[in-house]
């Protein structure tokens, strides 16, 4: 949440039975966790669905971000409460909260200001103990593999192969590299491994793909754990792993429930980042919001290049999703940053500069174009925004034929976003009423995973070529000897450029995108590939938001 942002407002939500009941899930669906937050049964997608007009997704995604991120969530949520106030069937579906952005430098993931999820606190900590849940499955896994080698290894492992990391949901680079089995013989196995942070830990994949508990098990048994000295692939079902990890996360596969400050529903379910993942809140809590409300809205970030694009080329090409449109969040801050703005205010920038920071969006908004489906931009309104600023960006969108609105949601709520809900009824809402062009994506799932990483780097980042270490060829043929080719790609590169390299701002060009190692995530059902110098688990800043959080009188104070 922004300095600039208005403090959070004290309001009493809603009882979340009676919420439910405005979305029509069944009381018997309906798990409480108090009084503000529920689990919805996966019962509730068998039931005879209640409308009878066609239900339209929409995305909501961003340009490349500034530290602080562009506001996709506020922007969401904002739409979400307008959309009630316009008497519209609507239900959001957002990610869960990570405790490394909540204690790091981002803050937590309930939007900020007017346009809030809540209960906050609860929401961005423990909530409904998901990520407790997979992080425990995914270790429970870890430490199978480590029993199973101190204990005569039947499957005869090699110690120097094991693929499968630990995971912990809080950022600390002092475990990106360790070495476990240390102390002599009584305590296992030498060998060096890797922390993943949660948020990319294939468990956190498989659970937002899901489709059921069967599936869920299916991925997890077929999940590849290391390898044999003799070089043949081990999977989790071989350890016995599949039982017990699905037990830990039964409970967690079903979306939660909770809602905005206006009263509006959210399924906020899965939380994996889109730097090192996929960038998605789960399918299930996607299905379920298109199964009781004609609008569902979902964001997937950073930019457009990663959250978006695995959205498109992962979850709707697995979940069978036809997205109805894109909501594309720009602000004047961001734009004043890519045109070479280097101070923190956005609002001393001026018009000239913003315009300098136009090639970023016209990027973006290309991209958005290469799926097949309408767009609109949506600028999020700060308060040291200029009437002149943001004409800069409304004429451009003009000239580029893209619908534009701006919207005040941070400040004002659900009718700051009443001009964007109306920009974005008259453009989505002929959809599911006659043909459509059908989805398009970047790549074909025969395409060589060569193919479609380069397809990615140049049609999404503007790259000329990706190039491949060393490294990365051997995994490449690797892939192919387990004959995994088929599987989509998940590239996980920097957010802050649309480049591999985090300093480059702007729309760069003439540049080559780095591939230095890929990963096999047979149980996700996609290859990781890692590019630059992107790690899977954050480190903190020098001055952590954790130092800033306290408990006073019994409540939680500093989080945000």
């Amino acid at each position: 949440m922004s300095s600039e942002q208005p403090p959070r407002p004290s309001v009493a939500s809603l009882p979340i039975a009676e919420v439910a009941a405005t979305l029509g899930v069944h009381p018997d669906d309906l798990s409480l966790y108090g009084r503000d937050v529920a689990k919805v049964s996966l019962s509730a997608l068998d039931r005879p669905r209640r409308l009878s007009a066609a239900s339209k997704l929409v995305l909501v995604s961003a340009m490349t971000p500034t530290p602080a991120g562009e506001g996709k969530t506020t922007t969401t949520i904002g739409i979400g409460q307008a959309f009630s106030l316009l008497g519209e069937s609507v239900c959001l579906a957002l990610r869960e909260p990570s405790l490394g952005p909540c204690f790091g430098v981002k803050g937590g993931a309930t939007g900020g200001g007017q346009a809030q999820v809540t209960p906050m606190e609860r929401i961005n900590l423990h909530f409904t103990g998901d990520f407790h849940a997979i992080t425990s499955a995914h270790n429970l896994l870890a430490a199978l593999i480590d029993n199973h080698l101190y204990f005569d290894n039947p499957l005869d492992i090699d110690p120097a192969r094991v693929v499968w990391p630990r995971v912990l949901d809080l950022n600390d680079r002092a475990l990106r590299h360790v070495s476990v089995g240390l102390g002599g013989p009584k305590h296992g196995v030498p060998r060096e491994t890797v922390f993943d942070i949660t948020a990319a830990s294939e468990v956190m994949a498989m659970l937002c793909l899901a489709t059921d508990l069967t599936d869920l098990r299916a991925r997890l048994a077929r999940t590849l754990v290391a390898y044999t000295r003799a070089g043949e692939p081990v999977y989790a079902e071989q350890l016995h792993a599949a039982g017990p990890m699905l037990a830990l996360l039964r409970d967690a596969l079903a979306p939660n429930l909770v809602q905005t400050l206006g009263g509006t529903p959210v399924l906020m379910h899965g939380g994996p980042f889109a730097n090192i993942a996929h960038g998605c809140s789960s399918l299930l809590a996607t299905r379920l919001a298109l199964h009781q409300a004609e609008w569902a809205f979902t964001e997937a970030g950073f930019g457009f290049d990663l959250g978006a694009e695995k959205f498109f080329d992962i979850k709707c090409r697995v979940g069978g999703l036809d997205p109805a449109g894109v909501v594309l969040v720009v602000t004047v801050r961001a734009l004043a940053m890519h045109g070479g703005h280097t101070r923190e205010a956005a609002g001393a920038a001026s018009p000239e500069v913003v315009r300098a920071g136009l090639p970023n969006l016209d990027k973006h908004v290309e991209s958005a174009r290469r799926f097949g489906r309408p767009l609109v931009v949506a600028l999020n309104r700060f308060a040291s925004d200029t009437e002149a600023q943001i004409d800069v960006v409304r004429a451009h969108c003009a000239a580029l034929d893209v619908p534009f609105a701006v919207s005040d949601h941070v400040a004002r709520g659900g009718e700051g976003a009443l001009p964007l809900a109306r920009v974005l009824i008259d453009t989505f809402g002929a959809y599911g009423k006659g043909a459509h062009a059908p989805l398009r994506f970047l790549y074909e799932l025969e395409d060589g995973v060569p193919d479609k990483v380069r397809k990615v780097a140049r049609e999404m980042y503007g790259a000329r070529d990706a190039l491949f270490t060393e490294q990365a060829q051997e995994d490449l043929r690797q892939i192919e000897r387990l004959g995994l080719s088929r599987l989509p790609v998940c590239i996980a590169k920097t957010q802050s450029s649309l480049s591999d390299d985090a300093k480059r701002r702007g729309r760069p060009r003439d540049f080559d995108i780095t591939v230095r190692a890929l990963r096999v995530n047979s149980g996700a059902g996609f290859i990781v590939v890692l590019t630059g110098n992107i790690v899977r688990m954050p480190g903190l800043p020098r001055e952590p938001l954790a130092e800033h959080i306290d408990v006073v009188d019994g409540e939680i104070t500093g989080l945000r």
